[in-house]
């Protein structure tokens, strides 16, 4: 699902553009890694913290 420009309202089809190509303002788009992770999917995040909790409770009954 594009998002939207916040000031024309019309679509913005590339998902890492920081401009519109319409208007020419912002997107109001976060830069970085956890610009990423806010508008990112959230399924990352999920199954990186699973695999964190399973890793830590394998690598504490092995120690």
């Amino acid at each position: 699902m594009p998002a939207t420009c916040p000031h024309c309202g019309k679509p913005a089809q590339d998902d890492d553009a920081l401009l519109c190509l319409y208007c020419g303002e912002s997107l109001r788009r976060e830069t970085g890694f956890l610009g990423h992770l806010k508008y990112g999917t959230w399924k990352f995040l999920a199954l990186l913290v699973l695999a964190l909790t399973i890793a830590s409770f394998i690598f504490l009954n092995i120690f």
